[in-house]
């Protein structure tokens, strides 16, 4: 649901894996086929881990992190993983590039640059995300919605940001 102000975006579990089966469907709708999806830690866990289930491909996770100050909301220095995690070998082929958004498109562009430039052996990488946001200088090739007034995307596991273990006591016993 995006407030009047077009300032936030609050989305539901049942919304977010609406859009991720969006998502799948207009990669599959453009004819391409890939060999491996890759993920983008954190974000485009689970988006590329249902991506993979839904097109039967091996799924790789490269970690980043930028989203670190003011519990998550300010970015900072981009850090990307020396290493990707693959069940297969070395990650090569079509690959499918997944994370949650395209915010200010920064992260996305030093991964697709690093993954040209360090790896070889992908002969074709294509991106997708489930959002792009107006003032992202990327563009996936799939995105299942834009965004032009950039909302903060207020995720349905968000919650877990500021729960403790503590608090699990206290729920739990």
């Amino acid at each position: 649901m995006l407030t009047e102000d077009g300032k936030h975006l609050y989305v539901s579990y049942h919304e977010y894996h609406n859009l991720i089966e969006k998502l799948a469907l207009q990669i599959h709708r453009s004819g391409w086929e890939f060999d491996n999806v890759l993920c983008l830690a954190r974000g485009g866990l689970r988006p590329g881990d249902i991506i993979s289930r839904i097109f039967e491909r091996p799924l790789a996770i490269m970690s980043t992190s930028s989203y670190r100050a003011a519990a998550g909301t300010i970015q900072g220095k981009l850090d990307l993983a020396k290493y990707i995690t693959t069940p297969k070998g070395e990650l090569s082929g079509r690959v499918l590039l997944v994370d949650d958004l395209a915010d200010t498109g920064h992260t996305l562009h030093a991964v697709v640059e690093m993954l040209r430039r360090d790896y070889p052996p992908i002969t074709e990488l294509r991106s997708a995300v489930i959002w792009t946001k107006g003032i992202s200088t990327f563009r996936a090739d799939y995105s299942a919605e834009e965004l032009p007034t950039n909302p903060w995307i207020h995720q349905p596991f968000e919650q877990y940001d500021s729960t403790r273990p503590q608090d699990l006591l206290h729920k739990w016993g």
